[in-house]
């Protein structure tokens, strides 16, 4: 039976890249366009010496083109370099890509055609997609949940030897979001402010060089509900309320509903009191997190926080529409936070 082959990633093709270890053909779609950019950016800057780009090195745009002339432009051989670099830009503009099924199934060995599909992607049941997962390569660009954003913007400040504590991370994920570009582009911002002897993010920092409250926000409110502190936290919706960028619903629901699904898995550990034992029971990445769940254990009964889990899920379906005509989310936030700590 013939070996599977591994899913493409973007360290890995930056790795054949950086190499020399090319493709004939490759597809770069997803709904994120960083990675594409990357991807595609290395390629036409550096696959080709700039003396080599002007003869063998062309850069078409998808509504500009048909899939005919691609596969023409493609099937050429080289001038004066030992391949031809072909990049398509904007190729969901492109109509009738399996039309060029017929190349990818035999694609010319020296000529590196790249094939950029942005906002969405190529049905991989094509007959298209799979010939070029065959012959070349075929790169799903995702964007990243809410989630693991956090731990995604630690792992980027730690490339760069800086450290972020939880709620810096928070408060950035929160306020920026999943735009890998703009998110980025606000990390390094974030290092070049940094001084050479304090290579730590703070949320002081952040609140000085992005603009989101250290005081108001998603970490915050999380803070107050697992202490109950009932005026904080009316104090924060009401903040959210009346400024809708620097939280809403949708920013805090999951971090709320991580914690209270650990919060009901704290209730069946075997060992409660010891902290190492919690903390490796609940999976997290150090003890400091347990804090919250021995508190929260003393603060909410397990009859209580399976309650919450279940209203979480009511008020997430409402946020969506379902069975839910006319509420806003200012009116469901404040539902939510009352449910809870009442």
């Amino acid at each position: 039976m013939a070996e599977k082959k591994a899913v493409p990633t973007f360290d890995g093709i930056m790795h054949d890249l950086k190499n020399g270890d090319f493709a004939p053909i490759y597809i770069l779609m997803g709904d994120e366009s960083y990675y594409i950019d990357r991807i595609s950016n290395y390629i036409q800057n550096n696959v080709l010496p700039a003396d080599q780009q002007a003869f063998d090195q062309t850069v078409v745009f998808g509504a500009d083109v048909s899939a005919s002339q691609i596969a023409d432009l493609a099937m050429q051989f080289p001038m004066m370099a030992p391949r031809r670099v072909i990049i398509v830009k904007e190729a969901q503009g492109l109509r009738s890509l399996d039309k060029l099924e017929h190349y990818a199934q035999k694609p010319q060995p020296k000529t590196l055609l790249v094939i950029c599909y942005k906002n969405g992607t190529i049905n991989r049941r094509s007959k298209f997609v799979s010939a070029v997962e065959k012959n070349g390569v075929v790169f799903e660009s995702k964007k990243l949940r809410d989630w693991q954003l956090p731990g995604h913007i630690r792992s980027y400040l730690q490339s760069k030897k800086v450290s972020i504590d939880d709620k810096s991370a928070s408060m950035i994920a929160e306020n920026v979001g999943a735009d890998l570009n703009r998110l980025y582009s606000e990390l390094d911002k974030l290092v070049i402010s940094l001084p050479e002897n304090d290579r730590r993010v703070t949320p002081e920092m952040v609140e000085k060089n992005i603009g989101v409250s250290k005081d108001y926000n998603s970490f915050e409110l999380r803070d107050a509900i697992v202490n109950r502190n009932v005026l904080k936290a009316n104090r924060i919706i009401k903040y959210f309320d009346n400024n809708p960028k620097a939280g809403s619903l949708y920013s805090f629901l999951p971090l709320l509903f991580s914690y209270f699904q650990n919060l009901m898995l704290a209730y069946y550990a075997p060992n409660r009191t010891d902290q190492n034992a919690l903390a490796s029971y609940l999976d997290l990445k150090s003890v400091w997190g347990v804090k919250d769940y021995l508190t929260g254990l003393r603060n909410y009964t397990g009859k209580k926080t399976l309650q919450i889990l279940q209203k979480l899920r009511e008020i997430d379906a409402k946020s969506k529409g379902l069975d839910n005509p006319s509420t806003s989310s200012g009116d469901l936030m404040k539902e939510l936070i009352f449910f809870i700590l009442h």
